[in-house]
């Protein structure tokens, strides 16, 4: 299932999220603006490689790392998921808090793939594992927000208005599953995982609002 959007405006103007779509966008730039040799040469010095960090050495690729994305396809996918669901997160978090907690969500994520593939000496990018955060304080703050997704059937796509719960909990179970069953397929599964159960554990520490959502009746606790 793929999301379109969300019904779920915000009351502020997600600053701090759409600083981080221009930031991955511009790095991106900048990462590819020197041809394919010099992309690589990025990677390994702002990547995350496990066995380096295990060493203590290149300790700021916690945070360098979430801002590379290997092509295109994965930058724009990443950033989807950040525009739709970031936003109304941002809201309830306020700005400077919802930027320590996305930043916070990627360690922990990072950590989760250092964990698990121990010893590596393979550098890990993307933005996925902080995004995962993301989407898993939207399930805790706004269960039963409809989402417009796009639902696959054989050849034929479906839009359908989908609960968050149910849109981000199968995401969910895809991404735990695949990191049992698509080792080796050089994504980092478990970063997911990690980032997900993050954002579920700190969505109620950092949100800082109490309201009534006009589109369903629950109370959200900060």
């Amino acid at each position: 299932m793929l999301p379109i959007r969300d019904e779920n405006p915000s009351r502020i103007f997600p600053l701090v999220n759409w600083l981080i779509i221009a930031s991955c966008a511009l790095v991106f730039l900048w990462a590819f603006s020197g041809g394919q040799y010099r992309f690589e040469r990025i990677i390994e010095a702002y990547g995350l490689s496990p066995s380096r960090v295990m060493r203590g050495a290149a300790l700021h690729t916690f945070f360098t790392s979430i801002f590379l994305h290997g092509d295109l396809i994965h930058l724009l996918g990443n950033m989807l998921y950040l525009y739709i669901f970031g936003d109304n997160v941002e809201d309830m978090c306020g700005h400077l808090r919802y930027a320590a907690f996305y930043l916070l969500c990627g360690v922990f994520a990072s950590l989760a793939h250092i964990l698990t593939n121990w010893g590596s000496a393979i550098p890990a990018i993307g933005a996925s594992g902080a995004i995962s955060g993301v989407l898993g304080a939207y399930v805790v703050l706004f269960p039963k927000v409809r989402i417009l997704t796009a639902i696959p059937f054989g050849p034929f796509i479906r839009v359908a208005y989908v609960p968050a719960y149910l849109v981000i909990g199968l995401w969910f179970v895809y991404q735990f599953l695949l990191a049992f069953f698509a080792v080796g397929s050089g994504v980092a599964y478990w970063a997911h995982v990690g980032g997900f159960l993050s954002g579920l554990a700190l969505a109620k520490v950092f949100a800082k609002r109490r309201h009534r959502h006009p589109l369903y009746i629950e109370w959200i606790i900060s």
